[in-house]
């Protein structure tokens, strides 16, 4: 019930402000290391198919550098590993540990969807 609530509010406040998909971030997002909400079982795949936020259909490349990614997504300049964590509530929830290949390839894939 919480997920339709915020789905026909954040449809009216996207409308209203002309906000793109793109332009839907969590606090998490915006202050990494700071904020952790919210939270690694909010659902924003849900929110994408709605056309709501937004989530990548499959993985991008692999070999593009992190730091490339998060700063064309958006994410502030933070220390690295928090700005991975950021990244992984939202993207990766359930990852840990340091960098992967599987963070790279889907950070990519992300910022092709915050390009256009």
């Amino acid at each position: 019930p919480q997920m339709l609530a915020l789905e026909v509010v954040l449809r009216g406040v996207m409308t209203r402000w002309a906000i793109p998909p793109a332009g839907v971030i969590a606090h998490s997002d915006l202050a990494p290391g700071r904020k952790s909400d919210p939270g690694t079982r909010f659902d924003w795949r849900r929110l994408a198919l709605a056309g709501l936020a937004i989530w990548p259909d499959g993985p991008g490349d692999s070999a593009r550098p992190m730091t490339g990614s998060l700063d064309q997504i958006g994410y502030p300049m933070a220390d690295p590993d928090q700005r991975l964590l950021a990244f992984r509530l939202r993207f990766r929830s359930h990852a840990q540990g340091p960098e992967t290949a599987a963070d790279l390839a889907m950070a990519d894939a992300v910022a092709r969807l915050a390009r256009t």
